[in-house]
């Protein structure tokens, strides 16, 4: 069971939520992804919502390793047609911000938008954790090594598990204390790790959902998959839902995916496989 409030709004389901990526950038690595174009976010948008997925990811900017980051104005001119169009579908489904920056979260919550995801965990932008506590609505904290630019530059750690489970903790304490009342929690898969520091995460994924909080997993299309297997982003659907079929075996509550569908699907068999 996962429910998340929101400014009055309440999101409950007794089984994971799938949620769907909008990209309102020309420069994402998954090139079909790529939606910068008010008719092609439109049409995105619709097929989402026609697949019946129960939250559209909506962002701005790249996260890639590697991309740049980019001025708040710019990130808002980049998603505000897209939000415009999104909070006033008919289907009034739910919606999140993916950003690192306080103002462009503040900007679309304030115009409809029902959840912060942040990727870096509020740590590029001190005054996130505070605003989203002052906005009242659910934040999607991702853990991430570094920042895109450097992320993938040399990711070390003691140990990736133990020390995820660390941050997380601080964390989760922080946003309680700020305010936060819905925390959601995201290894953040490619942010600030190896390949092998990834597919330990997999393995590992019940230590992290035993901090009690509902686990985001976020696989679809990563290098994680194309590097393993030697393909391309292109070619990583396949692998993409081996990996959302174990992390919804092993508890995870949102799959994070391009791929709206089959991450339906996956879900609906994991949960017959669950009651049989």
């Amino acid at each position: 069971m996962i429910e998340l409030k929101s400014k009055g709004r309440t999101l409950t389901s007794d089984k994971p939520l799938v949620m769907g990526v909008l990209n309102c950038t020309d420069d994402s690595f998954y090139e079909a992804s790529r939606t910068a174009h008010y008719p092609a976010i439109c049409k995105r948008i619709d097929d989402l919502i026609s697949a019946r997925v129960d939250i559209i990811d909506i962002g701005g900017k790249s996260t890639k390793p590697g991309s740049i980051d980019i001025a708040p104005p710019l990130e808002i001119e980049r998603i505000s047609a897209a939000i415009e169009y999104l909070v006033n579908h008919k289907s009034k489904i739910w919606s999140s911000i993916d950003t690192t920056s306080s103002k462009v979260a503040q900007y679309a919550v304030e115009n409809g938008i029902d959840i912060v995801n942040d990727v870096s965990g509020g740590e590029m932008d001190l005054q996130m954790i505070p605003i989203v506590a002052s906005l009242g609505v659910p934040f999607i904290c991702t853990h991430m090594q570094g920042t895109p630019v450097t992320m993938q530059e040399n990711p070390t750690y003691e140990d990736v598990t133990e020390d995820l489970l660390r941050f997380f903790k601080e964390k989760i304490e922080v946003c309680q204390r700020t305010g936060i009342k819905d925390i959601i929690i995201d290894p953040g898969f490619g942010f600030g790790k190896t390949l092998e520091h990834n597919y330990t995460l997999v393995r590992d994924l019940e230590k992290i959902i035993g901090l009690g909080q509902p686990v985001l997993a976020g696989f679809s299309r990563k290098s994680m998959i194309y590097k393993l297997l030697q393909t391309s982003p292109d070619e990583a659907l396949n692998g993409t839902t081996v990996l959302n079929t174990v992390a919804l075996m092993k508890g995870a509550s949102i799959l994070r995916v391009h791929d709206a569908r089959e991450a339906i699907e996956t879900v609906k068999i994991i949960e017959q496989i669950k009651k049989a």
